[in-house]
């Protein structure tokens, strides 16, 4: 299958457009951002990689009509989970936050949390594929992400936050200007997770008190995520209102119990080895 059957894109206006795998039909399923910028531009989170993300952005023309006058074409991971990091080792440059970079780097499948089946790809990228398979690939990246750094694109800038409690080393991108909010998987339209290896609900906790203040602070209209719809910044603060609310003791010793289950589930299909 080529990489212009295995994705889909719509243009969201402001030089924003999303793409998602189409044949991956699993709530897992994770929102990829292109962001075009005067000088660069940034791609949030590459889904699986089953296919090649760089080919279709080319054959689409997403990256303009002279992508060589601007810098090397930027893939960010918004945290190295499976569903969005898949496919980072397809471009040459490459970002994730400081404290997820040697998982990224060592191929480690365990803290990526690699767990796919053969019923969420509904048409096989390649002959005879199975899921049993697939691995995140290594890479080693090129830009080391930490809290209030600034990715210039040039007419646009967006802010690293580092927002841990889904995963250690999770960050949202903040467009100021725009008032736009790349969540990743620290805050969409469903369910919240806090019980993979490195999760925290310590952390998550602290990171909603931070979604509600951006919200307070009328710094965010718009919040593209890393599942499903995008949504307003009322419903942000619905969302991270709710979480904290909802964290209480018996959430977090729920939470541990089904953290400790899904560590080993993790632990007997993947291996810490790079692949």
């Amino acid at each position: 299958m080529s990489a212009t059957d295995w994705y889909a894109h719509k243009a969201l206006g402001e030089g924003v457009f999303w793409i998602q795998e189409r044949f991956y039909q699993s709530g897992n399923r994770a929102n990829i951002w292109l962001i075009r910028g005067s000088h660069q531009d940034v791609v949030i989170d590459t889904g699986l990689g089953l296919r090649s993300l760089p080919d279709y952005l080319n054959a689409k023309g997403l990256l303009g009509e002279d992508p060589e006058r601007k810098n090397p074409l930027l893939a960010i991971g918004t945290h190295v989970h499976f569903d969005h990091s898949g496919g980072l080792h397809q471009f040459q440059q490459v970002g994730v936050h400081k404290e997820e970079v040697d998982a990224i780097a060592n191929g480690d499948n365990f803290e990526t949390v690699t767990w796919l089946s053969d019923s969420e790809i509904v048409r096989d990228p390649t002959p005879g594929w199975r899921a049993r398979q697939y691995k995140v690939k290594a890479v080693q990246p090129t830009h080391i992400l930490q809290e209030g750094d600034v990715i210039n694109l040039g007419d646009r800038q967006l802010t690293v936050l580092h927002m841990p409690g889904h995963s250690r080393g999770s960050i949202c991108l903040h467009d100021k200007d725009n008032k736009m909010l790349f969540s990743g998987d620290v805050a969409y339209d469903g369910a919240m997770i806090d019980w993979l290896p490195y999760s925290r609900v310590s952390d998550y906790v602290r990171s909603c008190q931070r979604l509600v203040e951006l919200v307070d602070g009328e710094q965010v209209e718009q919040v593209l995520p890393g599942h499903f719809n995008t949504f307003g910044s009322k419903r942000l603060h619905q969302i991270a209102s709710n979480y904290i609310a909802g964290a209480g003791a018996c959430h977090r010793f729920a939470t541990c119990a089904i953290k400790s289950i899904a560590s080993l589930a993790l632990r007997a299909t993947n291996s810490h080895s790079t692949c």
